[in-house]
C-alpha cells in the first residue's frame, strides 16, 4: 500500500522507499520473536512434564523400592540393588496407579483392569517389608512374576533329589505346581517337605502367601525364578462358588544381614512345635528292619535282630518293625505266616527292654478286606465327580487313599492305630508316604482344599497323638506336628543325588524352613539294588563308615544295616560314634530344642549363621554348626583322608586338641582326618 502525503515545491513525496525498508528489516525481528515464543512455551511444557515426571516417579517410589510398569527394584540403606521382581503377565498402566500413605495401587494394565498393590510395612527399625499383591479380574488369566536371582545366593523352597546349598539352578522349566512328592521315585519334582519361603545372602527374604495357587518355573539362561498363581491345568481349585481369578501375593523383606531377617522371618510366618519329642530319642540311636530286610522281614528275623543290638552292646530308643507285616496293605492286622505269635513277641521285645514302633501308610489296597469298608463309608479320596473313590498306584500296588479332610476317615484311620498300640503296646509309628503327587490329577475330598499340600498337612496331624517318638516323611506347615521328620530314602551313594553328599545341604534346607527335629534316614542309605556303591549287598564299608559319622552329629541317629554286617572295626566305630553322640552332641541338641519352642531357630545351621558377611561361608555345603558353638567338617570323599576345612573368625578348639585364635576367617588345607575321624570344632 502506498501513502501519499503533501511536500514542497517541485511536487509531492511518497514514503514507499521508507516503508518497503522498515518491513525488510524487521521480518527477521518477528521470526525471530515467533520462535522465541515456541521455544518458551515448548520449555514450559518440558518443564510442567519434567515436574510431573518427577512427580510421577516420586509416586512409583515407596521407601527403598522403585516401582515401574514392568516390575519393581528393592535397595540396601546402602543404595544397592538386593531384589529385583518382573512383570511377565502384563504392563501396569501407570496413569491408573496412585499413592496413599504406604499403599502404591494401580487399576489397569495396558490390556485389562487388575487389583494390584504393595505396601510397605515397617514392623522394626532393622527390617522393611512389602506386601505385594497382583490380583485378577478376569478368569483363568495366569499371574506371573519373575525374580531375578543373580544378585545372591538363594536357599530354601523345598527338598530336592539333587540337593545343593544354596540352591543350584540349571536348564529351563516352565511354571508347574508347587506341591509335595516323592522324589524318589519322581526325582524331577519338589520334594515331600517344602513351604513357599526363600531366603538370600544378602537378607532378603521372600513369603508366598498360603492362599496362593502357586507354580514355579525357572531359567539358568536368564537367572530367573517365575512364581506363578494360576488355577487353569492345575490341581489347585478356587474356594466353592468362586471364580477362577488367580491371585499371586506375597511378602518380600529385606534386613542388616542374612541370620536376622531369617528369625525375623521364622517368628512372623511359620508354625513352632509346641513340644520336642522323647528325650532318649535324641540320645539312642532307632534301629529299623527296613535296609536290612526289606518287606522280607518276619517274627524270627525281628527277634533275633533285636538280640543282636544288645550282643553287641548298643542302645536303642526304639525298633521300628517296618514294610511288611500285615497280609495285604491296608490291613491292620499281622500276617499269621510271617508272625505266629505277635503279642508274644511284642512281650518278649517289650521284656527286653525294647520300645517299638510300627510302619504305616495312608494307602488301602483293593484286595483288602478294609477296602471294601471304605468304600462302603465314603472313607477315601475321590475322584473328581466325588461319586467313586479315586483308585491310585503306589510304590506297592495299586488302591484307595484314605481322606484325611474327612472327619469320619480320621477317625476310622486313628482307630485302628489306638487299637494296634493297645494290643501290642507299641511305642509309636512311623508314618510313609502322605505327598501330594499319590493324588490323581483331579480329585474330590469331602472337605474341599483349595492346596493339594494341604492333604499333606491333613495327613501328618495324624501324628499328633503320638509324636513324643513318631516319624513323618513328608511336610507343609507342619512344624507344629512337633516329631521327627525323615528327608525321604537315601541311596548308599557318594554324590548329591540322594547320596551321602545330599545329605547336609537336605538338613539345612529342611532347617530353613522351619523343621528343626530332623532323623536323617538310615547310616549307609537304603541299599536298594542298583542303587548301591559296593561289590555286595551291603553299602561300600567306607562310605558306611563316613556316612556313620556324620550321622553321629545330627539331631538322631538311625541304624538298619547293622555294623556287625561288615567287622569288629565297624563295629568298634559305631560304638564309639553313638557314644559321642550321646556325650557331646545329644546334650547340645536338646538344649536347642527346647528354644525352638519359642524362636523356631535352626538346630543345624550354615556356616553364614555366624558369619553373616563371608561371601566363602554363603557357598559351604559340607560342614555345619551344632548351635554356634560346634562346627563340623565330615569327610564325603571315597578314598580320602583328609579335607580342606573353613574356620570363620573366633576361637576354636579341634577334636584333636589344636587350637586356634582367629581374627578373620582361616582355610585348613589338608587337614588330616583318619577313616574312624570326623573333624569337629569347639567355640572356646
Amino acid at each position: 500500500m502506498y501513502q501519499v502525503v503533501p511536500g514542497g515545491a517541485g511536487g509531492t513525496i511518497t514514503d514507499v522507499i521508507l516503508k518497503q525498508k522498515h518491513n525488510k528489516d524487521t521480518r527477521p525481528l518477528v521470526g525471530a520473536g515467533v520462535i522465541g515464543l515456541v521455544l518458551v512455551i515448548a520449555a514450559v511444557t518440558a518443564w510442567c512434564y519434567y515436574i510431573a515426571s518427577l512427580r510421577k516417579a516420586e509416586l512409583l517410589k515407596t521407601q527403598l523400592l522403585d516401582l515401574n510398569k514392568d516390575g519393581y527394584i528393592i535397595r540396601n540403606q546402602g543404595g544397592s540393588i538386593v531384589f529385583r521382581m518382573d512383570f511377565r503377565s502384563g504392563t501396569l498402566d501407570l496413569d491408573s496407579c496412585s499413592k496413599e500413605g504406604e499403599i502404591l495401587s494401580c487399576g489397569r494394565t495396558t490390556d485389562r483392569k487388575l487389583n494390584f498393590f504393595i505396601k510397605t510395612v515397617r514392623p522394626k527399625d532393622t527390617v522393611q517389608c512389602y506386601r505385594v499383591r497382583w490380583e485378577e479380574l478376569v478368569p483363568d488369566i495366569p499371574v506371573e512374576h519373575a525374580m531375578t536371582y543373580k544378585f545372591a545366593h538363594w536357599y530354601g523352597g523345598a527338598v530336592s533329589a539333587i540337593q545343593h546349598w544354596p540352591i543350584s539352578i540349571s536348564g529351563q522349566q516352565a511354571p508347574k505346581p508347587f506341591v509335595t512328592s516323592d522324589i524318589y521315585s519322581n526325582r524331577n519334582e519338589f520334594g515331600g517337605i517344602l513351604e513357599s519361603y526363600w531366603l538370600s545372602s544378602n537378607a532378603t527374604a521372600i513369603k508366598i502367601n498360603n492362599s496362593v495357587p502357586f507354580h514355579l518355573g525357572w531359567n539358568d539362561t536368564e537367572k530367573t525364578m517365575y512364581f506363578q498363581a494360576r488355577y487353569n491345568d492345575s490341581p489347585f481349585k478356587p474356594n466353592t462358588g468362586e471364580a477362577p481369578c488367580a491371585e499371586l501375593s506375597y511378602r518380600v523383606c529385606v534386613g542388616l544381614d542374612v541370620t536376622s531377617i531369617h528369625k525375623y522371618m521364622v517368628r512372623r510366618y511359620f508354625n513352632k512345635p509346641n513340644k520336642v519329642p522323647a528325650k532318649v530319642m535324641f540320645r539312642h540311636p532307632i534301629w529299623s528292619t527296613w535296609a536290612l530286610h526289606k518287606t522280607d522281614i518276619d517274627q524270627e528275623k525281628l527277634l533275633t535282630y533285636a538280640a543282636n543290638i544288645r550282643k553287641y552292646n548298643f542302645n536303642c530308643s526304639q525298633l521300628e518293625l517296618d514294610d511288611r507285616y500285615t497280609t495285604r496293605y491296608g490291613d491292620f492286622e499281622f500276617d499269621p505266616i510271617k508272625f505266629s505269635d505277635p503279642l508274644a513277641m511284642f512281650q518278649k521285645l517289650k521284656s527286653d527292654g525294647f520300645s517299638v514302633s510300627l510302619w504305616i501308610h495312608p494307602f488301602v489296597n483293593y484286595d483288602s478286606d478294609n477296602f471294601h469298608t471304605g468304600v462302603e463309608r465314603e472313607l477315601f479320596v475321590r475322584e473328581p465327580t466325588g461319586r467313586l473313590p479315586a483308585l491310585v498306584q503306589w510304590w506297592n500296588g495299586i488302591g484307595a487313599i484314605v481322606d484325611f479332610t474327612n472327619p469320619e476317615a480320621r477317625d476310622w484311620f486313628s482307630s485302628q492305630l489306638r487299637s494296634l498300640r493297645s494290643r501290642y503296646g507299641l511305642s509309636s509309628f512311623k508314618f510313609d508316604a502322605g505327598e501330594t503327587n499319590y493324588l490323581p490329577w483331579k480329585f474330590s475330598t469331602r472337605t474341599p482344599i483349595r492346596d493339594p499340600s494341604f492333604f499333606t498337612r491333613r495327613y501328618t496331624e495324624m501324628a499328633v497323638p503320638y509324636n513324643d517318638r513318631a516319624e513323618l516323611r513328608s511336610g507343609y506347615q507342619s512344624q507344629n506336628i512337633s516329631c521327627f521328620f525323615r528327608p525321604i530314602d537315601r541311596d548308599s551313594v557318594w554324590g548329591y543325588e540322594l547320596g551321602l553328599k545330599s545329605l547336609i545341604p537336605t538338613v539345612l534346607t529342611i532347617s530353613i524352613l522351619g523343621y528343626q527335629f530332623i532323623l536323617p534316614d538310615m547310616i549307609g542309605g537304603n541299599a536298594y539294588l542298583n542303587r548301591t556303591d559296593g561289590s555286595r549287598a551291603l553299602p561300600d564299608r567306607e562310605l558306611y563308615i563316613r556316612w556313620l559319622e556324620l550321622a553321629a552329629f545330627m539331631p538322631s541317629m538311625q541304624f538298619s544295616i547293622p555294623p556287625w554286617e561288615y567287622d569288629n572295626e565297624v563295629v568298634e566305630i559305631a560304638r564309639k560314634y553313638t557314644a559321642l553322640h550321646e556325650s557331646i552332641v545329644a546334650p547340645r541338641v536338646l538344649e536347642l530344642a527346647s528354644e525352638v519352642l519359642q524362636t523356631g531357630d535352626p538346630i543345624i545351621r550354615p556356616l553364614w549363621w555366624i558369619a553373616t558377611g563371608d561371601e566363602t561361608a554363603y557357598k559351604i555345603d559340607s560342614q555345619f554348626l551344632i548351635g554356634d558353638d560346634l562346627m563340623v567338617a565330615p569327610v564325603l570323599e571315597p578314598g580320602k583322608q583328609e579335607r580342606d576345612i573353613y574356620l570363620p573368625a573366633g576361637r576354636w578348639k579341634s577334636y584333636k586338641g589344636e587350637r586356634f585364635d582367629i581374627k578373620k576367617p582361616l582355610h585348613l588345607t589338608d587337614y588330616p582326618v583318619d577313616l574312624d575321624e570326623i573333624a569337629y570344632f569347639l567355640w572356646v
